[in-house]
């Protein structure tokens, strides 16, 4: 993560240039979007200040670090770019209700365009989980709970995203993340209690349209197990069934605490080598944590000098991660050209009246009780009920 959860200054500094990132990085997340520490930095909340941060910190990354390979930014999109001045969509629950496929491509288009103009060359969406307990905390964030909704809804999502290789979309949560045991969630062991014609009929299916149909450049690996294994620490998920078999050529980054669950949570390793060497082996590319990028780094070199990891395997995971930074043109195009053009794209009239387009169609009637609808011409007021109803932060949080 980028400045607030991880990063302790906004900006590029001396310490920089000693620092683990002398040499690079795969990508770092919510950089200035303006949520955590940061929420209130001139850099997040001014547009035009927000670029030149942007700018400043990639300028590291291509002229003052080893290689010199831009840095993937990345960001949160699944209701519109997770950022100050980004156009606000529906929640995915609430566009799934829509049924509407057209609408969901340019939702996708938009949020690629707006997340380009802020420096995100990745947009962490869309979500692909069915859902199956309405008591999981998470209902919100998917479309629905028919696998052929959200594989059709989310293929169009990654085409919108990844036109013109505008970003790249990382889709989310692989796989069978949605089908906790009880609606459990966090620090539980989730055991989805699914039988394997099920996980692949619901669960994997989504996923599958989205590499197969729309070139899916990103996935991100889930917290839970399935039949006993972790899936961030599954070979079996992450190489054999993404790779091999669903033809996946994007990088895996692992949810936020993942790889250490595999440690702490699950447990199937020792220690943090341990549990970075079993991702890294079983496939994933990224580590995501809010907490330095030593804690993952340093484990996996201790493992290569012990000879418990290959350098060939290492070899492989950056090979994909380029893979993409060249697919999405950040070698050609590390910065943001036009401070003055993001600012008149952000939330722009032509971008808010698809979101007010799919905030209508969002809605859902489930009983005319006593003739509500139509309402009548001469109402005076209308009542906005929920915790949510005069909270701004709710619609900026974009997540």
């Amino acid at each position: 993560y980028g400045y607030g959860p991880v990063l302790k200054g906004p900006l590029p500094t001396r310490q920089w240039k000693r620092a683990l990132w002398k040499d690079g990085i795969g990508n770092i997340d919510e950089m200035h979007n303006g949520y955590g520490d940061g929420k209130d930095s001139v850099y997040a909340t001014d547009t035009r200040k927000h670029v030149w941060a942007m700018n400043e910190v990639q300028r590291f990354f291509v002229e003052q670090t080893r290689l010199g390979i831009p840095a993937d930014f990345t960001d949160e999109g699944i209701r519109g770019v997770e950022a100050h001045g980004a156009t606000s969509f529906p929640t995915q629950l609430g566009i799934g209700h829509a049924w509407n496929k057209a609408l969901v491509r340019k939702i996708g288009r938009i949020t690629a365009l707006e997340g380009r103009a802020m420096g995100y060359t990745n947009i962490y969406a869309p979500i692909l989980d069915v859902a199956r307990d309405q008591r999981w905390g998470r209902m919100e964030e998917v479309y629905g709970e028919d696998p052929y909704l959200v594989s059709r809804l989310g293929v169009e999502m990654v085409k919108g995203l990844q036109q013109d290789f505008t970003v790249a979309a990382t889709a989310k949560h692989f796989v069978v993340y949605s089908a906790n045991k009880g609606a459990r969630e966090f620090m539980a062991r989730t055991d989805p209690q699914v039988a394997p014609r099920e996980v692949e009929d619901v669960h994997v299916a989504p996923f599958a349209a989205a590499i197969r149909e729309a070139g899916l450049l990103g996935v991100m690996s889930s917290y839970n197990d399935y039949d006993g294994v972790p899936v961030s620490g599954s070979h079996y998920w992450l190489t054999e069934r993404l790779r091999n078999d669903l033809g996946f050529r994007g990088y895996v980054v692992s949810d936020s605490e993942a790889v250490v669950y595999l440690h702490t949570k699950h447990p199937v390793a020792a220690e943090a080598q341990g549990a970075a060497r079993q991702a890294v082996e079983a496939g994933l590319n990224i580590r995501t944590n809010f907490t330095p990028p030593e804690d993952f780094v340093l484990p996996l070199r201790a493992a290569l000098r012990d000879g418990s990891l290959q350098m060939s395997v290492v070899d492989a995971r950056v090979r994909d991660i380029l893979r993409v930074k060249f697919s999405t043109g950040l070698f050609d195009r590390p910065y943001i050209e036009d401070a003055e053009a993001t600012v008149r794209l952000l939330d722009s009239p032509e971008h808010r009246a698809v979101a007010l387009q799919a905030a209508r169609e969002s809605l859902v009637l489930l009983k005319n009780a006593g003739d509500a609808l139509p309402l009548r011409k001469d109402l005076k007021t209308v009542a906005v009920i929920g915790p949510n109803a005069d909270d701004g932060r709710y619609s900026r949080r974009h997540y």
